[in-house]
């Protein structure tokens, strides 16, 4: 078993870059649907650039609005957020 790559005392210190509100790990539902996505050549990054890269994990944004991908550590930078909109 890997070790959780987001323990949860780290998660509770951790801000969305661009807004600074909270994260939290996203439900594995959510994680499915955007692996899912990713599969199918249908997401794209806050920069425009397709996410070609399955997750381990996501963290979302406190408003739900923006997934920032999990892989081997979390990614949070403002321009690899994922609009949660594309999930719809």
């Amino acid at each position: 078993m890997s070790a959780d790559p987001v323990p949860a005392d780290f998660l509770e210190l951790l801000r969305c870059p661009e807004s600074r509100q909270p994260l939290a790990k996203a439900p594995a539902a959510q994680v499915e649907s955007l692996n899912a996505a990713i599969a199918a050549g249908k997401i794209k990054n806050k920069a425009g650039e397709p996410v070609t890269e399955a997750v381990a994990q996501a963290l979302v944004r406190e408003d739900g609005q923006v997934l920032y991908p999990v892989r081997e550590f979390a990614v949070l930078l403002v321009e690899e957020g994922i609009g949660a909109e594309q999930l719809a």
